[in-house]
């Protein structure tokens, strides 16, 4: 993964190991995606990071899943803390491509064998990724990563 560096708020920054505990934690992103009127469009998805990558498992029939195939160009934001001492997230942004037939029904595909289980263990407690037919995968290498740790300011 090839990211452009943060050249801002270096104090507040997170450590490559701080970013990867934390997106490996957080349950639900927020992805902006390109409207065909140019106009942003951004919805709530569940996500798995896998140390490189953020996979987001998408509906196939979604204005969302549309937009992406579309132009794949995203911003993800994933971000916690109720107290503005206590906010810290990150934002990826780059190219989405797409990985295993869409929608998804099981057949064998590399890519996915490490991301499907990670993914059932997180959000249903399984070993196993049940395919309903209805969602596919898109995957993020970001280009660019700007990540925040207000609990670094000290000021709690």
């Amino acid at each position: 993964m090839s990211v452009t560096p943060q050249r801002r708020g270096r104090r507040i920054m997170m450590t490559p190991g701080e970013l990867d505990e934390f997106l490996t934690a957080q349950r639900t992103c927020r992805l902006a995606t390109v409207a065909a009127d140019g106009a942003p469009h951004v919805s709530a998805l569940w996500f798995a990071w896998d140390g490189g990558a953020l996979w987001l498992y998408s509906l196939v029939r979604s204005r969302r899943w549309s937009q992406l195939r579309r132009d794949p160009r995203v911003a993800v934001v994933v971000d916690a803390g109720e107290e503005y001492a206590r906010l810290r997230g990150a934002e990826l942004s780059g190219r989405v491509e797409f990985v295993g037939e869409a929608p998804r029904s099981g057949l064998p595909c590399p890519e996915l064998d490490r991301v499907e289980p990670l993914f059932a263990r997180k959000y249903f407690g399984l070993d196993e990724l049940p395919h309903d037919g209805r969602h596919a995968w898109a995957r993020l290498v970001p280009e660019r990563v700007v990540s925040w740790d207000f609990r670094k300011l000290g000021l709690s």
